[in-house]
């Protein structure tokens, strides 16, 4: 049945169609599934090393800031990870964050003292429809689990912070996907897809969720509520700036899918670059590296919509159907489709 399922654009994708086909980016996860308990933990390291003490290159962007997530001031102010970035429920934020402020003085007995502080990188999305939010649920061992899970192999669908998440009325989640460009360059995508309503949904530029909305005899006419997380990796050798340009067109391959970015709804993209880190310590030089010209960056803008969007459809077909809080209910789109001829055409 997978088969089935849209290549999005004309760019190829890497060998694992994942984030992790940027060289040293790894994933894993904690997934929570226990009754009324539906939700998790993902993390995603930019490289295997310190964060804290060899920063990577990164910017975002809000579009549309309905969101709780900690860490964007000083990435917006400084232009540097210095931590994993955790995805998790909304009313986890702190959990997580204090887990990898822990994490940062374990690693690094200064940080705070002799040392500056640690900024922790931690986005949320709301899954109190699945998951009984208000049990916070998620511990520090639980984001300390998915950062020792990490590995090139990405888990998709119900999982980690995906486990508990609603995507066009229907199970979401964690997608991911990767493109190449001319020149050797990767960007890989990995999403946290939480917003939409069912009729809103297009794949591959079909209008799949009016079909289903008409199917099941009724539509959706309730606010959209959700949001969405998307983090884009690339290889190229990108300053902030430029990454920030990157991280816009992340805002493309969403609106592909149906989103209008809606009132509720917390939509928020973080790019970060792999081709060289800062050091945290000034006694150590700052990189000597040539930057892409800004007239090559259309094909990496090209790669960045395509990748999210792939990563948004892969979250709803790798999803599993996920029964939790109260009995609430969301089905996955894989079955729901069956083998529909509609959607065939080039496979990812």
């Amino acid at each position: 049945m997978t088969g089935l399922l849209p290549h999005i654009g004309s760019l190829a994708s890497g060998p694992r169609d994942a984030i992790t086909d940027v060289a040293g980016v790894t994933v894993g996860h904690h997934t929570l599934a226990d009754g009324d308990v539906q939700t998790g933990v993902t993390v995603v390291r930019p490289h295997a090393g310190d964060a804290y003490r060899d920063k990577v290159p990164a910017a975002a962007v809000v579009l549309n800031g309905f969101g709780k997530s900690v860490g964007l001031v000083q990435v917006a102010e400084l232009g540097v990870l210095e931590t994993p970035i955790a995805l998790t429920n909304t009313f986890s934020v702190p959990a997580v964050a204090q887990a990898q402020i822990r994490q940062c003085i374990v690693a690094n007995p200064g940080c705070g003292r002799e040392l500056p502080t640690v900024n922790p990188l931690v986005f949320e999305c709301n899954d109190g429809y699945l998951n009984d939010i208000q049990r916070m649920a998620v511990e520090e061992r639980h984001y300390l689990q998915a950062h020792d899970a990490c590995g090139v192999d990405v888990e998709q669908g119900a999982v980690g912070a995906g486990r508990g998440m609603s995507c066009f009325g229907l199970k979401g989640g964690i997608g991911s996907a990767s493109r190449r460009v001319d020149g050797g360059h990767t960007v890989g995508a990995l999403v946290l897809a939480n917003f939409g309503k069912l009729p809103q949904l297009v794949v591959a530029g079909q209008p799949v969720g009016r079909q289903l909305a008409a199917r099941a005899d009724g539509s959706d006419s309730g606010a959209e509520k959700g949001s969405i997380i998307l983090l884009l990796a690339t290889d190229a050798p990108l300053d902030a700036r430029q990454l920030r340009r990157l991280a816009l067109r992340a805002g493309a391959g969403l609106a592909r899918t149906g989103s209008v970015f809606g009132h509720g709804s917390g939509d928020i993209a973080l790019a970060f670059s792999t081709a060289y880190t800062v050091p945290h310590l000034p006694q150590r030089p700052m990189p000597a590296v040539a930057m892409l010209h800004e007239a090559r960056m259309d094909a990496l803008f090209q790669a960045a919509a395509d990748s999210c969007e792939q990563a948004i459809v892969h979250a709803l077909w790798h999803a599993v159907p996920v029964t939790g809080r109260d009995g609430h209910r969301r089905d996955a789109l894989a079955d729901l489709l069956g083998g529909w001829p509609s959607l065939q055409g080039p496979t990812a």
